[in-house]
This record gives C-alpha cells, structure tokens and sequence, in this order.
C-alpha cells in the first residue's frame, strides 16, 4: 500500500482536472492504496516569503500558519505526490505552483535541503491538444523530478477540455487516469 497525495490546483469545484482526479483515485484506491486530496483553491494558501527561515518545527516548518499546516504531516509521509492542474499560460496553476513553493519548508528541515524522496505523477486537463501544447509543462515537470530527486510514476495529458465537463467525452482520457492509479 501506498500512500498518495493528491495537490489539486484547479479553481473549478468540478471540473475536468477534478474528474481526472477522481477516476485515477478510484484507481489507486482498487489497488488498496490510501488517497488524500487537498483541493487547493478552497485553500488558505499564501504565497512563500523567501524567508528562508522555515525548518525549525518539522510538525510545523513554515513560518507562516495558514492551510499548509494541514498539507504538511500528509505530505511528509507519502510516498507520492500527485501534481493535478490545469493548463494555465502553458504551466501548472498558480493555485499547485503556490503550495507546492510552500513544501521548501519541509526542505529546509534538512542542513542540506534535502526534499524528502517521492514518486511523482502528473494529471493535467488542457484546451489544447498537440504535443507542442503540453512540451512546456513536460519540460517544467522533468525539470522539477531531476531537482528534486523523485521519480516519476506517470502523466495523464488530458487534451481537447476547454469548458466544464468536456473530459467527460474523452472516456479513454478517465481510463488512462484510473489505469495509472491502479499501476501504483
């Protein structure tokens, strides 16, 4: 069993990032692995200070006291970190960029920054739908894993999902997101 945490960086309640999330944990759940999602936007989450001055308190490492603190203990214990966005001016959402800045804290816990070891995967809906469309958030995703020393476990690029629901005549997009949850 693994555990997962699931950082959901999309502002819509139920939208097409969020049935991507809910097909890979019915998934990841079949296979008998724990699941927590944090639904970012509903979130009190502000932004990092470049202090430089958390790690003091592992049970707390941030100097700031919002939202994080419920983000903190899941994610220093799991074994994978979901990335769950969607395509915004061709990177994650500021809502997942925000929070996942604020887990430098758990970084400085270590003398040597270290982050903790994780597997990573990645689920992101997006209007568009060619490769070329989704290259920048390759790069920015393979980028992140090399830095961070995590290995990656998977990405669902969910194209052709502009409005609200539109993933939902995309079945073979929700099959591809329920199959990586079960691999896991």
């Amino acid at each position: 069993m693994k555990k997962i945490v699931i950082l959901n960086g999309s502002p819509r309640t139920n939208g097409n990032t969020k049935a991507l999330i809910e097909h890979f944990t019915k998934g990841a759940k079949s296979a008998g692995n724990e699941v927590a999602c944090f639904d970012l936007q509903k979130m009190n989450i502000h932004g990092c200070l470049g202090c430089c001055k958390g790690g003091q308190n592992p049970e707390s490492p941030c100097v700031q006291k919002d939202d994080m603190q419920q983000i903190y203990p899941v994610y220093r214990k799991a074994d994978v970190v979901v990335l769950a966005s969607p395509m915004y001016y061709w990177g994650i959402s500021g809502q997942l960029k925000c929070a996942f800045d604020r887990l430098f804290a758990v970084a400085e816990c270590s003398p040597e920054y270290e982050n903790p070891k994780k597997e990573c995967l990645l689920l992101m809906a997006a209007e568009g739908n060619t490769e070329s469309n989704f290259a920048p958030v390759k790069a920015y995703y393979e980028g992140l894993l090399s830095h961070l020393g995590w290995k990656d476990a998977g990405i669902v690029y969910a194209g052709g999902n502009m409005d609200p629901g539109d993933i939902r005549d995309r079945p073979e997009q929700l099959a591809q997101a329920e199959a990586l949850g079960k691999a896991l």
